[in-house]
């Protein structure tokens, strides 16, 4: 499953930044993620998070998250490694004023066939949850940033 949102935030990208990279923070404004703990040292490229998601609002599965691209403030990379393998992108451009942020998923779920299936299913919920996320880290940054 692929899934790619986007969205214009009024603020610098180093203050989007700032937000994405709290990870402590960052359960505040996703939705789908009830807790999200960093488990090693670094807190940037190498960070593990292991992340409790909610799968229909019920926190339902762990799972480790390791920071594979870290080049501030323009792309991190995220590596998911659990019940759903994958890949997470955010991108940061400069448009206008402020920043266009632009959040791609790549996930899959064993068996081939039946995890194919599940993800299909959950795609549109999957998405609405970004688009979720995305419009909660404007308000966040936007607020904190006083525009």
């Amino acid at each position: 499953m692929r899934l790619r949102e986007q969205i214009h935030i009024d603020a610098p990208a180093v203050a989007v930044w700032a937000a994405l990279a709290d990870w402590e923070r960052q359960a505040a404004w996703m939705p789908d993620v009830a807790w999200m703990r960093l488990v090693s040292r670094e807190r940037e490229l190498g960070a593990r998070l292991q992340v409790r998601t909610r799968i229909f609002g019920v926190p339902a599965v762990t799972d480790l998250l390791v920071v594979t691209g870290w080049r501030p403030p323009e792309r991190m990379e995220i590596e998911h490694r659990g019940l759903v393998t994958g890949r997470g992108v955010w991108d940061l451009s400069v448009e206008g004023d402020g920043t266009r942020f632009t959040w791609t998923e790549e996930m899959s779920m064993p068996p081939p066939w039946l995890g194919e299936l599940a993800m299909r299913v959950y795609a549109p919920f999957q998405a609405l949850m970004l688009r979720r996320s995305l419009s909660n880290l404007k308000r966040e940054v936007e607020r904190s940033h006083g525009t």
